[in-house]
């Protein structure tokens, strides 16, 4: 699909509350956001379910992924939101307040230029690092390290996707925050070279 405009770029069928796009930001169909900030660049494919996250600049999401998913309170009599929801089952009883600022609060962060997998579950405050890749179908229940390849039930590191010195190197370049005309210019060196080729000629 050829686009040029940099407003938001929404897919029908889509529930979207509380958020904030960055430019040339795209959500897929049917994909429901609630307190989600997305950067410049980034996307999310079908059917995505994010809540109570902050995603960086050039986040590739695949579809059916979770971020944030909510808790259910396990330390308490009942697991059954009617103590927390109350309101939709009696006239007389309000919302746990405190029960939802408090979910709202434990935000996950996901770094620039990562890669979450088709299906992967990210949980409320796991920080996903700069670069880093969570494979299809991941549980992540701990932080990524930048430029690091996750997977598994619970994920666990795989190998790094950049040396950890190069990762470094391309983290102080931060070609994230370029400009569109910057980008476009170097767009044949993004496409062609290797990363530490790549810095040798940007640093």
């Amino acid at each position: 699909m050829a686009r040029l405009s940099t407003d938001p770029f929404i897919h029908p069928e889509c529930e979207i509350t509380n958020s904030q796009f960055g430019t040339f930001v795209e959500i897929g169909r049917g994909s429901r956001l609630n307190a989600v900030s997305m950067g410049d660049y980034s996307y999310c494919d079908r059917f995505a379910d994010i809540a109570n996250a902050s995603i960086g600049k050039f986040a590739n999401i695949a579809s059916y992924v979770r971020i944030g998913p909510t808790d259910h309170p396990m330390e308490l009599a009942s697991l059954h939101h009617f103590h927390y929801r109350s309101a939709d089952y009696w006239d007389d009883a309000e919302a746990d307040a405190d029960f939802f600022a408090h979910r709202r609060a434990r935000i996950a962060h996901i770094g620039h230029d990562t890669w979450i997998g088709h299906n992967a579950v990210i949980r409320p405050e796991v920080t996903i690092g700069t670069g880093a890749v969570v494979a299809a179908g991941a549980l992540v229940t701990k932080d990524v390290a930048p430029y690091q390849i996750v997977a598994g039930l619970p994920a666990k590191p795989l190998r790094a996707r950049l040396p950890e010195e190069i990762g470094e190197r391309m983290m102080a370049l931060a070609w994230w925050d370029w400009d569109h005309d910057t980008l476009r210019a170097r767009l044949g060196e993004f496409r062609t070279l290797p990363a530490e080729a790549f810095l040798e000629k940007y640093e």
